[in-house]
């Protein structure tokens, strides 16, 4: 019997779409591959490789075995109210989207440690001024999300000499990492954090996270590094801490409304740097072998890895 797969991505172009074509028909030729919205008969439809989906497609095909979503967190996801709850979803754990999102983190958290936000603006006024920084050992960082990305992060910045600590909703074990968790725990991480990093999956339970009382428990001067999802941040409670100069300097990968509308008053803030949601990406040549990895597990009647709880929201 063959194995129907739609890939239903609608922002991807041509080469996109072959280029994932080719990887999952490579494993298996057999594989009737077909791109949204050329569905073909619904009911034919096993699987789909998704992301940023039409709201209440997913619920047009009824033998559907599982959803593959094409990204590391289903926020987005499970905001679809006709989201066929009764299907597996299994998320992206890919080591392409880790790596991408362990070099955005160490880049701009390298920027913060050297100080280079102040020395741009020193350039920009001609000025010739020399600023001192600490050694990595002493420049204390806080990442929150202590998941795969997090995990690993973590790690790379350890491995470059930071006073790394790390801070989740449910205890974790992290060999060589200062671990906080839960309510209890978030106040004395965010009092330690010189330089914090948020990728938090999106839940009710994290949204807002980054906020007035939050962004207060920062060192004076400390700098924000938000990759995670824009409804992690209350823009203006941001906005206000870096006005008054608690917070020195902010870098935003994503937003609650993207794209980024050009009246936002974060495009213009001067001590704010934004990037448009490209932290990390899915690349197919990397993501379709772990796609790859879980077709083999449904089809041979196994669980897959990285099953979503859509109790916890991940």
């Amino acid at each position: 019997m063959r194995t129907v797969v739609l890939y239903n991505s609608p922002r991807d172009d041509e080469a996109e779409v072959a280029a994932w074509r080719g990887y999952i028909t490579a494993y298996d030729p057999a594989i009737d591959f077909r791109n949204w919205p050329e569905t073909g008969p619904v009911e034919e439809i096993d699987y789909v490789l998704a992301w940023i989906h039409k709201p209440g497609d997913l619920a047009r095909y009824p033998n559907l075995k599982a959803i593959f979503w094409l990204g590391a967190g289903v926020d987005h996801l499970l905001r679809d109210k006709e989201l066929p709850r009764q299907v597996p979803i299994i998320r992206l754990v890919d080591d392409g989207l880790t790596a991408g999102m362990t070099e955005y983190v160490l880049l701009h958290t390298l920027r913060y440690h050297r100080r280079l936000p102040e020395l741009e603006a020193h350039q920009r006024e001609r000025r010739w001024h020399k600023l001192a920084y600490p050694l990595a050992k002493d420049r204390r960082i806080g990442i929150m999300g202590m998941g795969v990305l997090g995990s690993d992060a973590a790690s790379r910045l350890i491995g470059l000499g930071f006073d790394v600590a790390g801070w989740s909703r449910v205890p974790k074990q992290l060999a060589g990492l200062t671990l906080f968790h839960g309510d209890d725990g978030l106040t004395p991480f965010l009092n330690r954090s010189e330089i914090l990093v948020c990728l938090l999956p999106l839940t009710p339970a994290t949204t807002g996270i980054v906020n007035a009382r939050t962004l207060a428990a920062l060192p004076k001067g400390a700098t924000v590094i938000n990759a995670a999802r824009g409804g992690h941040v209350v823009d203006v409670d941001l906005i206000a801490a870096l006005d008054r100069g608690h917070i020195a300097h902010a870098t935003l990968d994503v937003f609650t409304t993207e794209p980024l509308p050009v009246e936002h008053p974060f495009w213009r803030h001067p001590r704010i740097t934004v990037t448009p949601h490209v932290a990390s990406v899915t690349i197919s040549e990397t993501a379709s072998r772990v796609i790859i990895e879980g077709l083999k597990a449904m089809r041979a009647g196994r669980r897959p890895a990285n099953l979503v709880d859509l109790a916890k929201g991940y």
